[in-house]
C-alpha cells in the first residue's frame, strides 16, 4: 500500500509541475535547506580549526546535521499529518514532492533566454541566462549564450527532476528532501577555491555519489526519446559514448554529452567564473551553428526523458514490490 501511495504521490507531483510549475508564492523548503547550511557553516567555521583536517571536519559534521535535519524534519511531519488523517499525510507527500520537482520552472527560464534571442534583445538574452547558469554571462555572444541554456537544460535534467524523482520514489517527499540537501550543499559550497577547497570535499563528494545513478540514467533515457526529425539517436548514442568522461565532475558531462549528440552540436568548451576562465573540453561534433532553437529541442527532449524516468521508476517500484512480497 506504502508503495502504491509514493507512486501516486510523485506522478501527481510530476503532472503538477508540469502545469503549474513552481508554487512560488510559498517560500520555498530548499532556501530553507540553504539557510540552515549558511548558518551551520558560520558556527562550524568557529568552532573546528583553520586547518585541513579541521576544515574537512567541519564539512563532514555540516553534511550529517543538514541531511539529518532536511529529511528527519519531513519524515516526522509526514508521519504526524498521517496520524492524524490519511488525506492530510498524502495531501502533504504530494506537496512536497511538487516543489522539489523543477521541470516547468527549468522550461520556463530557458525559454525566457529562447524568446529574448528571439526579439534579438541580447543584453536581455544575457540577464535571463544569469538567473539559471552560474557562469558570468556579461560578453557571451549569441552562440555561447545558446550552448550554456541547452548545457543547463541538459544538466538539471538530472539534478531538478530525474534524480529528485528517483529518491522520492525510494523514500516519498523525505527522501527528495534529502537528496535536495545534498545537491544544495554541492551548490554551496562544493567549490574547489580557497574557502571550500576541504570545507565542501565531503559535500562535493556525496554530491557526485547521489548523482552517480540519475546522471547516466538521464543520458541513456534521453537517447531512447531522442526520435524525430530533430533528433538523432544513433549520434546521441555515439557522442554519449565518446564524451561522457570528458569533464571533471564525473556526472554533468553524461546527460550533456547525450544532448549535443542528439542535437548535433557542440556543447562545453571554456567559460568564466567569477572572472576566472575555467578550461572545459567540447562536448559533441559541430556540425552546425547552434540556433534559439535549440533551446526549445532541448526542453522538449528534457520533457520526454523526465517522463519516461516516471514510468520507469514506476515499474520498477511495483516490481520490487512484488518480488519481496513472493
Amino acid at each position: 500500500m506504502k508503495a502504491l501511495l509514493i507512486i501516486i504521490a510523485v506522478a501527481a507531483a510530476f503532472c503538477l509541475d508540469l502545469l503549474f510549475g513552481d508554487p512560488r508564492r510559498l517560500y520555498h523548503p530548499v532556501r530553507l535547506i540553504g539557510n540552515l547550511i549558511s548558518v551551520l557553516e558560520r558556527v562550524l567555521r568557529k568552532i573546528f580549526r583553520k586547518t585541513k583536517k579541521g576544515e574537512r571536519a567541519a564539512g563532514i559534521v555540516l553534511a550529517i546535521l543538514v541531511i539529518l535535519l532536511s529529511g528527519g524534519i519531513p519524515f516526522a511531519a509526514l508521519y504526524f499529518c498521517f496520524r492524524v488523517h490519511f488525506l492530510l499525510g498524502f495531501a502533504l507527500e504530494i506537496f512536497w514532492c511538487w516543489q522539489l520537482l523543477a521541470c516547468r520552472s527549468l522550461q520556463v527560464e530557458s525559454m525566457r533566454v529562447y524568446h529574448d534571442l528571439k526579439r534579438e534583445e541580447i543584453e536581455d538574452a544575457r540577464e535571463s541566462l544569469g538567473r539559471i547558469v552560474g557562469r558570468d554571462t556579461d560578453f557571451l555572444d549569441e552562440q555561447a549564450i545558446i550552448r550554456a541554456a541547452v548545457e543547463t537544460v541538459a544538466e538539471n535534467a538530472s539534478d531538478g527532476v530525474i534524480a529528485p524523482m528517483l529518491y522520492m520514489m525510494i523514500g516519498g517527499a523525505a527522501g527528495g528532501f534529502i537528496y535536495k540537501s545534498i545537491n544544495t550543499m554541492d551548490s554551496m559550497i562544493g567549490y574547489r577555491n580557497d574557502r571550500y577547497k576541504w570545507f565542501g570535499t565531503f559535500a562535493a563528494r556525496l554530491d557526485d555519489l547521489f548523482n552517480l545513478i540519475p546522471s547516466r540514467l538521464t543520458a541513456i533515457l534521453m537517447i531512447l526519446t531522442a526520435f524525430g526529425k530533430d533528433y538523432s539517436r544513433s549520434r546521441a548514442w555515439r557522442i554519449f559514448r565518446r564524451d561522457r568522461k570528458k569533464h571533471p565532475s564525473p556526472n554533468s558531462a553524461q546527460p550533456e554529452s547525450a544532448m549535443a549528440g542528439a542535437l548535433g552540436i557542440a556543447l562545453g568548451g571554456d567559460a568564466s567564473y567569477f572572472g576566472s576562465i575555467h578550461h572545459k573540453s567540447t562536448l559533441g561534433d559541430p556540425e552546425r551553428p547552434c540556433e534559439a532553437a535549440d533551446i526549445l529541442r532541448a526542453n522538449r527532449l528534457m520533457q520526454r526523458a523526465s517522463a519516461a524516468a516516471l514510468v520507469l521508476y514506476a515499474l520498477l517500484r511495483v516490481l520490487v514490490v512484488f518480488l519481496i512480497l513472493h
